[in-house]
């Protein structure tokens, strides 16, 4: 049960989904367990890629975050199963009206698990307060590759982020160990905005992570060459070898635009999946709404 320190009151939301997809019989992945508490939902599972992966979209239906809600996500995938999840549309996050508002992702997976976590974008608007908290534990053995994709305010305004303060924390464990974290604070008048260290005067910034087998020279060189660094567009790519024959990609991307960084990432995820997971890429059919 979620165990609220203050209960909400009525223009709050408290919400909690909990997942499990698991292998049932020689083939086929399902979704063998779903809780929710508040308005956080799953739509009917489904299989455009045959049995054995279970595709399933995550629903909030209010639309929107504002000041003093919480959101908690707990997807948990068992040996041998293979999860894609999205989202149908945009998550905005909205002015805060003097309240934190949060969202926090924690992904268990099992050896031999694979994941697909692939949510469109964060819209943070004016006055927002914001953290965001995203934890990917894995057994050695298992498989995912996702991302994130966040929008600073309305593009189509020339001050688009003039407020707001939002706080950004991702790990990956490995058999317990923290093999990479990233966190800190973005401020609307915070030098990181435009310092050419941090976003460079970008309003969009993404990651893409994969976890899987690890690249080979040629293939990260490959991979690498062919990311754009342009006035509108660009992306850095960093491979992490581990033990057992594996690593950890990264590639972090700046652009203007969303949907010009979205094809990027989706084109990124065609090339790497059958790198990462072993399976072919797959075009959502999320991605055309």
């Amino acid at each position: 049960m979620l165990t609220l320190a203050h209960p909400p009151t009525l223009d709050q939301w408290h919400a909690k989904l909990v997942l499990t997809f698991a292998r049932q019989g020689p083939e086929k992945t399902v979704l063998a367990r779903r809780m929710h508490e508040g308005p956080l939902l799953v739509q009917k599972t489904l299989y455009p890629e045959g049995p054995g992966i279970c595709h399933a979209t995550i629903l909030h239906p209010p639309s929107g975050i504002a000041g003093g809600d919480i959101l908690k996500i707990d997807i948990a995938v068992q040996d041998g199963a293979h999860a894609v999840l999205g989202t149908p549309g945009a998550t905005r996050w909205y002015k805060a009206n003097g309240r934190h508002a949060a969202q926090h992702v924690r992904m268990r997976l099992a050896a031999g698990a694979c994941l697909d976590w692939l949510p469109q974008e964060n819209i943070f608007f004016e006055q927002v307060q914001a953290s965001m908290s995203t934890c990917l534990h894995l057994q050695t053995g298992a498989r995912a590759i996702g991302w994130e994709i966040n929008q600073l305010g309305s593009i189509g305004k020339a001050t688009h982020w003039d407020e707001g303060c939002v706080s950004m924390d991702t790990e990956l464990t490995l058999d317990g160990e923290t093999i990479w974290r990233e966190a800190g604070e973005l401020c609307a008048a915070g030098p990181l905005r435009h310092s050419g260290n941090g976003l460079a005067g970008f309003p969009v910034l993404a990651t893409v992570w994969a976890f899987g087998p690890a690249l080979n020279t040629e293939q990260v060189d490959d991979l690498a060459a062919d990311l754009p660094w342009g006035p509108s567009l660009r992306a850095g790519l960093t491979h992490i070898p581990q033990a057992s024959e594996q690593g950890l990609s990264l590639v972090r991307v700046l652009g203007i635009h969303a949907q010009d960084v979205k094809r990027l990432l989706i084109a990124l995820w065609m090339r790497m999946r059958p790198l990462v997971l072993n399976t072919q890429g797959a075009y959502l059919r999320l991605w055309n709404t």
